[in-house]
């Protein structure tokens, strides 16, 4: 017949409590701070940039009007720079789309695939406030971001020296690259460089 196990004395038994519940708290802390600090969402639940890194050297051309007129319906068109990479590969381009007779305007950027697309673009003017612009749709090789541009922005356009451009790329890194505007207000004042005319047959 076996003895009846050993009976602990009280006091240990209340050490042994104390410890587990001790060991409890401090886990319920550490999982607590790890949510917290470790979840990285911003309040719309997208993820939160982890850092920054500097843009590949990019070499912006100037900014060109050119005008598009289909037969019976209002001219558009569009105020564009480019900015390509050494390897001749466009970076970004920028478009303020206007149409003829319409007092709004239109912001559209495309930019390379591979970007995290839920946090969208923010652009700012020189040191003004930044304006978010979401992706509306990607093909095979660019990222199309566009909004509406109100006629305070394009004023503010015209008036600035630099558009800065921020994306969040796939390693969850804020890339920053900044547009030349000092040309803007004169291109999109004068004349296009081209306009395409296409008749419709009815």
């Amino acid at each position: 017949m076996k003895d009846p196990p050993p009976i602990l004395p009280p006091s240990i038994i209340s050490m042994a409590f104390a410890s587990s519940l001790f060991l409890l708290v401090l886990l319920g802390v550490a999982l607590g701070d790890e949510k917290a600090a470790g979840t990285g969402t911003t309040s719309d639940g997208t993820i939160a940039p982890r850092g920054q890194r500097m843009a590949r050297d990019i070499k912006y051309g100037d900014w060109r009007k050119v005008c598009f007129k289909p037969g019976g319906a209002s001219m558009v068109c569009r105020t564009s720079i480019s900015g390509t990479w050494d390897t001749g590969q466009v970076a970004v381009r920028a478009d303020l789309i206007e149409r003829e007779g319409e007092s709004a305007a239109r912001l559209q950027l495309f930019l390379p695939v591979g970007l995290y697309l839920p946090a969208g673009v923010k652009v700012a003017i020189d040191q003004g406030a930044a304006h978010q612009i979401p992706y509306v749709w990607c093909l095979t090789n660019t990222c199309i971001a566009a909004e509406v541009a109100d006629p305070k922005m394009i004023e503010e356009m015209a008036a600035g020296q630099t558009l800065a451009v921020e994306v969040v790329d796939s390693n969850v890194l804020t890339v920053t690259t900044t547009l030349p505007l000092a040309q803007f207000a004169s291109v999109r004042r004068n004349p296009p460089a081209q306009t395409f005319e296409q008749d419709i047959d009815e």
